[in-house]
Order: structure tokens, then sequence, then C-alpha cells
């Protein structure tokens, strides 16, 4: 089919718009890191979606209000959020444990924390949810959900412009063209991004239970109590939004000494 100069006009308003928006776009530093990153939330809808969705699973889940699991979660719970710091700082917390098999927990925007009981028997001890939690909490304050949000709004913008762009191609090439777009972006785009909010949510989930007095070796064990359940099985970590679970032990090992540093602190105070 012959190159006509109209099909490009679709792509470029496109790049306008992410343009605009990249320049528009509010603007989070991340306390711990010093990292700089766009955001498409302000702090309030964020805590408000947070607040919405958290009230929605607690109306679809069975909640234990009572007992041991709940003595232990907001035991850690309470351990973890000073050590929050300037990230959690305005966060109204709040945490709830779920009956559940599900080996699962999450830290929605505002810190609202929800912990399912299936996880419990593999975080084994407090230190092991710290491990959880921290990470968590570490997604929340780092405003991940809120940067996401961003990245994909970029994106969807993108794949706008290319699909104005293949108007009058036969459907078949269209299906082609959009296909490889959509794999690249998510591939090369999406997926990273995800790695990366996971990697950092490790890195400071790390640096949280060490300064509420958890030791930091725990983390390691946690994982990989956390990859033998999951019988050691996983997609190619190109294609996953977590790192590989030998990859999240090693650069954890690696950050080790940095959050032996604020363990040591919290237990010589």
């Amino acid at each position: 089919m012959r190159f006509t100069w109209w099909r490009m006009v679709p792509v470029l308003l496109a790049l306008l718009a992410i343009g605009y928006k990249y320049l528009t776009a509010e603007r989070f530093t991340n306390p711990e890191t010093g990292a700089t990153a766009r955001v498409a939330l302000s702090r309030e809808q964020e805590a408000s979606l947070g607040l919405q969705s958290f009230q929605s699973v607690l109306a679809e889940e069975h909640q234990v209000t009572s007992g041991s699991a709940v003595e232990q979660v907001q035991r850690v719970v309470r351990r973890l959020i000073p050590a929050t710091g300037a990230g959690g700082a305005g966060f109204e917390w709040q945490a709830a444990v779920i009956d559940s098999s599900q080996v699962n927990a999450f830290c929605l925007p505002g810190g609202k924390i929800a912990v399912y009981t299936g996880i419990l028997p593999v975080a084994v001890d407090d230190a092991g949810l710290a491990t959880v939690l921290g990470h968590e909490m570490a997604h929340a304050t780092s405003r991940h959900g809120a940067q996401r949000m961003e990245k994909q709004e970029y994106v969807q913008l993108a794949m706008m412009g290319a699909q104005g762009s293949v108007t009058g191609m036969d459907y078949q090439q269209q299906r082609m063209v959009m296909g490889l777009l959509g794999a690249g972006a998510q591939v090369g785009v999406s997926l990273p991004f995800s790695r990366g909010h996971e990697s950092e949510a490790d890195h400071l989930g790390l640096l949280y239970m060490a300064r509420a007095g958890y030791d930091p070796h725990a983390a390691i064990a946690f994982w990989k109590r956390m990859a033998a359940a999951a019988g050691g099985a996983g997609r190619a970590e190109f294609l996953s939004t977590h790192p590989a679970d030998a990859t999240r032990v090693r650069d954890l090992e690696a950050l080790l000494p940095q959050a032996m540093v604020e363990y040591e602190h919290a237990h010589a105070q």
C-alpha cells in the first residue's frame, strides 16, 4: 500500500497530546530515593480511590475482626507505620484481615492494608509478615499506582494515534500492525515499568522493616519460601511484572548492608 502523508497526522497528534500531558503532569519526588516521577492523580484522588477500593473489598470478603491473626497484623503494622517516614506522612492507615486461602496482601493508596490469612503460614512470623507489609506499604508511599496510570495513558494515546494511521488498510493488516505495537508496548514499556516498581518496593520495604526493628535477613528467607510455595514456576522475567525469584533474592542480598545499618540503629535507640 502506497504511503500517504496524511497517515502520519493521527500519530503526530498523539505525540503532541503525549508531550502536553508529560509537561503538565504532577511530579512526585520519592523522599527515600530522591527519584522524580510523573503521576496521574493527586494525593487526595489517590486516597479517595484507595478508600473506595478498600471498602469494596471488605464488602465482598469475610473480614476477621478478632483473634491471633488480627493481633499479629495490627502489631506489625503499628511498628511499620513510623518507619515509612515522609512517604507515609498524611496517610490514614487502616489494616484488615481477610479470611481467605489466597496467599496475598496489599496496601492501597492512602494506607489501606488488607492481609489474607493464606499468606500467614508463608510469612511464618512477625518478621516474615513485616517483609510482606513493608513491600506493600512501599508501593503506596511511592505512589506506584498513580505512576502506572500516567504511563498507561501515554501508551493509550500512542495506540490511538497508531490506530488512526492504519485506517484504510485491510482488516488483517490492521490486526497485525496493532498486535505488534501492542506487544511491543507491553514488553518494552509496561512490564519493565512494573518490574521496576516491584524492585523499588522490595528495596524500600526492606528499609521499612529494618527501621521497625525486624531483621532484614528475614526478607531473604521469606521470598525463598514464596518461590517454593509457587513451585518455582514462572514466566520468563522479561514477560513478567515481577522480577524473577533469583533476581529478587540477589538484589535484596546486595541491599542487606544498607538495611543492617537501619536495623542496628533501631536497636541502638
